[in-house]
């Protein structure tokens, strides 16, 4: 997949999850574009969250492009977004220098 076909984050949550809604509001905040995809109502959106969560259905998970993310941080996801669709990227705003740890995560979850 090329940066330029990315056009949303695909953002997988649940009714009722309060970290789902927090980070909503924080990319919202940003006028990011969400492709939002609820694991209750779609099971094929189920199923990809488990195949990148452990067999779980952690969310949120975000995936952008080729990287996928289990409970991000909104410096997470906006890293992510660089690499992936900088086109997406409001202008001015701040891009995170990934942290080890964090570049760890994107290594072991495909990104």
């Amino acid at each position: 997949m090329s940066t330029s076909d990315v056009q949303a984050i695909e953002f997988y949550w649940r009714p009722g999850c309060p970290f789902c809604s927090g980070l909503e509001r924080n990319l919202a905040s940003l006028d990011l574009p969400l492709d939002k995809r609820n694991i209750w109502d779609e099971p094929r959106h189920a199923e990809f969250v488990r195949s990148v969560a452990d067999g779980n259905e952690t969310v949120p998970t975000v995936r952008i492009g080729d990287i996928s993310m289990v409970n991000p941080s909104p410096a997470e996801v906006i890293a992510a977004l660089d690499d992936q669709a900088p086109h997406l990227v409001p202008e001015g705003v701040e891009v995170p220098e990934p942290g080890r740890l964090g570049s760890a995560v994107r290594r072991l979850l495909g990104g």
